[in-house]
């Protein structure tokens, strides 16, 4: 099947308490703040953008590289977009920054969750099974 393949970039954020950053994107799906890499644009630095947009955080606190993993975007009926493969690099980033006010009018809410409220609110099954396999990577931070 023929699809594009889309770059995203984002990250796994966690504030003081150990929660984790969640948005809503079009008030219908939960995922970890993320979006396009624009042109011109490293991962890294899309990743820190997307956030702002997402979340309205900029105070971040670079940690590690948490890989990458693919999935189709998720469709308006809630199933797969096969027309569109993502590439979503993840970085793992901190923040003293709890206020939380999304500046993308896409992205309407923004919130900290555990580990376990972020797993059971995220949309798609290919985010939830990589934020679980990388969960370990941030538990001692």
């Amino acid at each position: 099947m023929n699809h594009k393949i889309v770059e995203c970039a984002g990250g796994i954020v966690l504030n003081p308490n150990k929660e984790i950053l969640i948005v809503n994107q079009n008030h219908d799906s939960w995922s970890l703040p993320k979006g396009h890499i624009d042109p011109g644009e490293t991962a890294f630095e899309a990743a820190k953008r997307e956030i702002y947009e997402e979340s309205g955080v900029k105070d971040l606190n670079y940690i590690k590289d948490l890989g990458y993993y693919e999935r189709y975007r998720i469709a308006l009926g809630g199933g797969d977009d096969k027309g569109e493969l993502k590439k979503i690099f993840l970085f793992l980033f901190t923040t003293n920054q709890l206020e939380l006010k999304p500046v993308d009018p896409m992205n309407p809410e923004a919130r900290w969750g555990s580990i376990e409220a972020v797993h059971k609110l995220l949309t798609h099954q290919k985010d939830k099974d990589y934020f679980l396999s990388i969960s370990t990577k941030w538990r001692d931070v």
